[in-house]
């Protein structure tokens, strides 16, 4: 694996660090800049929506110029914004440095994702990707709980201070070991192609199904810690503790997933889709008690991450055609889910269904995603007059996801 690769998951730990981190700092920031909860929260909301705009736009934006120099661009960009950020006094200022973050992260992560592929052989692809989305779990693992240590002990903008710092050799590295020019002399493919490639009946499911799957995590994972505390019956010391088990076991799923998506692409979601399913269901049934939550929770992260991971290959492999907007549609799929879970999630809760409420939504977010997974299936391979139509395990061995 081409050290490069490597140096693109350390600057997404960086950012994956940021998108996470205010968690645990939002009392802080409300209580700083004198607005209110719900007001500090908007700077997540701020976060994903830039995310979910971002990546398809920055994308197109940078397919003319050298991976590289996007690849730095974005990330000085999103050094500068938490610089700002960690100086303003001003909510306004603050909430704009979040959306303008993200808006390189986006960036950032589509040519990330295209650019790992690019230079590694296809046996090595899904390897690839596994390494860029690690660097996420990395930061749950260790990002997220160190930047709410920092918010606690010296205020949350020294944890800002730090995401910008952690940036700094990933800019030296990208430097230094990313090719500087561009792959080939030939014009980049067309937007209308690339659309063209991307709306086509095989991805499109495909990236539906990645957004249900986040969707369904996130839901989740945004209200761990009143379940954990409220319904579980677990003190606040064990929340950083769950969050890091849910960190470790996303990051031996990323890492497995890599091994085997390249292989079997299809049986990898498969099976980590219908695991899900019965993950989700499993822990809201058995949140009351300590023993089988803590059990359950780095199992669903490793499941929910190496599903994602595996998904995410999935379109870069149906969707040669598009080699500027695959990754930046995969990272929208992402991040919209990452936005829709948690709403739906906070409904279940303001309707009164109780602390469980957002893990019966995740379950049902997996069960809409087996539905789309399923049907799209069902129309891979229609059989002509009088041939025998296939069985379900064998459309699904020869790839018709």
């Amino acid at each position: 694996m081409p050290f490069a690769v490597y140096v693109l998951g350390l600057a997404v730990f960086a950012q994956g660090t940021s998108e996470f981190m205010l968690a645990g700092l939002v009392s802080g920031i409300a209580a700083d800049l004198d607005v209110s909860l719900s007001a500090a929260g908007l700077l997540t909301s701020a976060f994903a929506v830039g995310m979910v705009i971002g990546a398809p736009l920055m994308a197109l934006s940078s397919r003319r110029r050298p991976r590289r120099r996007a690849l730095l661009l974005f990330l000085a960009v999103f050094v500068a914004v938490h610089v700002a950020g960690a100086l303003t006094p001003n909510y306004g200022v603050l909430l704009a440095t979040r959306f303008v973050g993200a808006l390189a992260n986006a960036g950032f992560w589509a040519v990330a994702l295209t650019t790992a592929v690019a230079m590694v052989p296809n046996r090595l692809k899904g390897r690839a990707t596994a390494v860029v989305v690690g660097g996420v779990t990395i930061a749950c693992v260790v990002g997220v709980p160190a930047g709410a240590v920092l918010g606690e002990h010296w205020g949350w903008r020294s944890a800002f201070w730090a995401v910008a710092v952690v940036s700094l050799p990933a800019v030296l590295a990208v430097l230094r070991s990313i090719p500087g020019g561009r792959d080939t002399g030939a014009a980049p493919v067309p937007v209308r192609d690339e659309l063209r490639a991307l709306t086509g009946p095989r991805p499109r499911p495909v990236l539906l199904t990645m957004a249900l799957v986040q969707g369904a995590t996130f839901c989740a994972f945004s209200y761990l810690e009143p379940l954990l505390t409220r319904e579980t019956g677990l003190g606040a010391g064990w929340v950083p503790v769950c969050l890091a088990l849910f960190g470790a076991g996303s990051f031996a799923g990323v890492t497995v997933a890599g091994r085997f998506a390249d292989a079997r692409p299809v049986a990898v979601v498969a099976t980590g889709m219908a695991a899900l399913t019965l993950g989700w269901a499993a822990l809201a049934l058995a949140a009351g008690s300590p023993v089988l939550t803590l059990a359950l929770i780095p199992l669903l992260g490793m499941l929910a991450f190496g599903t994602g991971t595996a998904l995410i290959t999935r379109v870069l492999s149906l969707a040669p055609g598009a080699p500027t907007l695959a990754g930046a549609f995969s990272t929208t799929a992402f991040n919209l889910g990452a936005a829709v879970g948690p709403w739906a999630g906070g409904l279940a809760l303001d309707a009164g269904s109780g602390y469980r409420a957002p893990v019966w939504v995740s379950t049902l977010l997996m069960v809409l995603a087996v539905l789309v997974a399923a049907a799209a299936t069902a129309k891979g391979r229609r059989p002509r007059a009088g041939e025998r139509r296939p069985s379900a395990v064998h459309r699904c061995a020869r790839g018709r996801l």
